[in-house]
């Protein structure tokens, strides 16, 4: 199962961290990976997300789990589920008053082997999106 995944402590709340990952709208304010966020986030809604490393694309996504302040679980793909993405934003507060901003996708499905082989290393827009995350909370 291919995946990839991302980490860093912010300054701040995970209230305030989690204001800024559900504004779709705000997207492209601060994040160098993403085009476009269309729809509302929010739990059981779609959303479509365009992103630069293919550009061109749409991702229609449903929001699969909501626990404000603290996870959420966006998931896309075929039907049947013969190839799904997963991707899943965790908040976790530490004693010193940041947080643990965390970014995991994983692929699967029976597709998975195949289709994985297309897709292109992500990591380093994953990297760069907790780090402008991390800059558009922290000023």
């Amino acid at each position: 199962m291919k995946k990839f995944a991302t980490k860093i402590s912010i300054k701040a709340r995970p209230e305030a961290i989690w204001s800024v990952l559900t504004d779709a709208a705000g997207y492209v304010r601060w994040n160098s990976t993403v085009d476009k966020v269309d729809g509302e986030i929010a739990f059981g809604k779609k959303i479509t997300v365009h992103t630069k490393a293919s550009p061109g694309r749409a991702f229609p996504l449903t929001v699969a789990e909501f626990r404000p302040a603290q996870r959420m679980v966006w998931k896309g793909g075929m039907p049947l589920g013969l190839f799904t993405g997963t991707r899943t934003y965790t908040l976790t507060p530490t004693q010193d008053g940041t947080t643990e901003f965390a970014m995991v996708e994983e692929f699967a499905g029976l597709m998975a082997p195949l289709i994985t082989r297309s897709i292109p290393d992500l990591q380093p827009a994953f990297d760069a999106f907790a780090i402008d995350l991390k800059k558009r909370i922290e000023g």
